[in-house]
């Protein structure tokens, strides 16, 4: 009945007072120097080697700490002040990156120094991800949850496509250490927005006596595979993520070379999920009042697998454009309805660790998607892996069916 009600009043907005907008604050900014990073990178790895398998192995660590530590990351989230925790967070993160600005500078920038960064990195990230999503609630009315969620969403992405990608080139004209430098500096502030925060948490019963990491996370995975709206969400969102793993992996090899679009063409499908990601991220809540949470992710499901089936069949620069901004929309859709449906039907005490749960068996998907999406490219063409995805949609919009009222 709860959670029936939270979406009556979707169409709330939550108050920037409160807390909600120092965290959004915090997000937009840790965004924007995360997206710096993530498109200076892979750069910096071409430039110390041509070895494509240790190119790709430093994105493959972005992945692994999330299977190694993204339990262990939840059932920390739910013992912790999660605000403490944040802001530590952060701090480490600013410090580690400041560090690697240092040597990037000095020129004893390597591979193996990149991968023991971006591992680190994600680690941390393990635990602010997980205690992010189990605070939020406790800074909005239940009744703005969805929205607070989805201008999260909204703010992230136009921090990370229309600011800080067009920044990057610049950053790098001034220096190659300069992009890292700047993410430490966005740490350092998120963490300061994030430890001025003044807000009651609720109130956690004692834990039982004998209590252990271990079996919390057990009683975290549990109690996601009770719930059945979760469990068949969580089904469904690592099938498309295996399926969205397929497609990324590629991606700039169907449109610079199946559409024959060059660098340009790929830049403007980019942009375009970009502009979709933010419309989809606008109208999520007004969706989710006429349809419940369950039922929007089940029709965005629906609409990315024809973007998909578009995407793989028309050869065409401007079906690849539109196909990609409809596909971002509903993926903000999706996305936004999904989180919110876990905190409304999660027990606050048990959040992070379901929170972690949930992502864990998620995120698994996208480097096991990448993989295949590498091997049907070579084997049977380049525009084989949007195909592949639309056909892993489906299976997640059919797993989705019976939960549909």
């Amino acid at each position: 009945m709860a959670a029936v009600q939270a979406v009556e009043a979707e169409g709330q907005a939550p108050a920037w007072r409160g807390g909600f907008g120092r965290l959004w604050s915090a997000a937009v900014v840790s965004r924007f120097g995360d997206s710096l990073r993530g498109a200076a990178m892979p750069l910096l790895a071409a430039s110390l080697t041509a070895d494509p398998m240790l190119v790709s192995l430093v994105t493959a660590c972005g992945f692994l700490p999330w299977l190694l530590f993204g339990l262990l990351g939840g059932a920390v989230a739910d013992r912790v002040d999660q605000r403490r925790a944040m802001w530590a967070v952060d701090l480490l993160r600013g410090v580690l990156m400041a560090g690697f600005a240092v040597a990037v500078a000095l020129g004893h920038a390597s591979i193996a120094l990149l991968i023991v960064v971006a591992f680190a990195l994600t680690t941390l990230q393990t635990l602010f991800d997980n205690a992010a999503t189990a605070l939020l609630p406790s800074l909005v009315p239940a009744g703005t949850l969805g929205a607070a969620n989805a201008r999260l969403m909204v703010g992230q992405q136009i921090a990370s496509t229309f600011l800080a990608a067009p920044l990057v080139p610049v950053l790098l004209i001034w220096g190659p250490s300069v992009p890292y430098a700047a993410d430490a500096t966005t740490y350092v502030l998120a963490a300061v927005l994030i430890a001025s925060l003044r807000t009651t948490l609720p109130q956690r019963e004692p834990r039982a006596a004998g209590s252990t990491l271990r079996g919390e996370i057990a009683e975290g995975l549990k109690a996601l595979w009770s719930d059945r709206p979760m469990r068949g969400l969580c089904v469904a969102t690592t099938l498309c993520n295996i399926g969205v793993g397929a497609l990324i992996a590629v991606l700039v090899l169907h449109v610079t070379g199946w559409l024959d679009a060059g660098q340009a063409g790929y830049a403007a499908v980019l942009m375009a999920y970009g502009v979709g990601s933010v419309v989809g991220g606008l109208g999520a809540g007004r969706l989710a009042r006429r349809l419940g949470r369950i039922r929007s992710v089940f029709l965005a499901g629906v609409v990315e697998t024809g973007c998909l089936v578009a995407l793989g069949t028309v050869r065409e620069l401007w079906a690849a454009v539109a196909a990609m901004a409809v596909f971002g929309l509903m993926g903000t859709v999706w996305n936004a309805n999904q989180v919110t449906l876990m905190q409304e039907r999660s027990p606050a005490a048990m959040l992070g660790r379901i929170s972690a749960a949930f992502r864990t068996l998620a995120i698994a998907g996208t480097p096991l998607g990448a993989l295949l999406g590498g091997l049907v490219a070579a084997g049977w063409g380049l525009n084989t892996p949007a195909l592949l995805a639309a056909v892993l949609f489906g299976l997640a919009v059919a797993s989705l069916a019976p939960l549909i009222n």
